[in-house]
């Protein structure tokens, strides 16, 4: 009995190592499965679409604020955008709002628009982990410095390894006034395409500190389909 009572833990240990071990390569298994899938999915890629977006920003050193609404449209690789509103500090409204949307204007009319999306063409991806939420990250790094792509993470549904978000750090800044743009970008489907939905960035500005802006996205039409409200 005593010979028992030593070695008992010692075989507990070792079954508790043992089912330990699984998870984690079940874990490893699944983050490469779904790498596999997001790395050969097609997605119908977005050619047009109308609709609204709504822009907030602050700054807290000088205790500056600024929003904007916009409508925003997409036809025939034009990106084009007219301002309904907007209210509050004038130069987060110039140098941050109006910016952030003439780099997706820039974008836009690139001969291949493509060249900025989240594929194996643009970054080099690789398996990270599952994320608390269910989804999985994984890792992205650029093929080139370009304005608008992230270095960063990509999290993806571990059931068709589709983009619901894309974290990280903006390989070059849209400006000489910002020095450093974190990103964290949101996507959905509506009508059938995935589109982008939210956008948040914490830019250190010169002279100006960190700067917090928000863009959410809000469509009437995309590819051709009208979206219900």
């Amino acid at each position: 009995m005593r010979f028992m009572g030593r070695v008992g833990p010692v075989v507990i240990a070792i079954v508790l190592a043992g089912w330990l071990a699984h998870p984690a390569a079940d874990s490893s298994a699944a983050v490469g499965s779904v790498l596999e899938r997001f790395l050969t999915r097609a997605d119908e890629p977005v050619t047009q679409f109308r609709g609204t977006r709504h822009l907030e920003a602050q700054n807290d050193r000088f205790s500056k604020e600024a929003t904007m609404d916009v409508v925003a449209e997409l036809v025939d690789g034009h990106f084009t955008y007219n301002v309904l509103k907007e209210t509050g500090s004038e130069t987060i409204r110039r140098r941050a709002m109006r910016g952030l949307l003439e780099n997706e204007v820039e974008q836009a009319s690139a001969k291949d628009p493509s060249r900025f999306a989240v594929t194996p063409a643009n970054y080099t991806l690789v398996g990270g982990e599952i994320a608390d939420d269910g989804t999985v990250k994984l890792l992205a790094k650029p093929r080139r410095k370009e304005v608008g792509m992230v270095d960063g993470a990509v999290f993806v549904t571990s059931t068709d390894a589709d983009i619901v978000r894309v974290e990280g750090r903006m390989v070059k800044t849209p400006s000489f006034w910002t020095t450093r743009v974190d990103v964290v970008k949101r996507y959905a489907r509506i009508a059938g395409v995935r589109v982008p939905v939210r956008l948040d960035t914490t830019a250190h500005v010169r002279f100006a500190g960190t700067s917090t802006m928000s863009m959410t996205y809000h469509y009437e039409m995309v590819n051709g389909r009208e979206v219900s409200q």
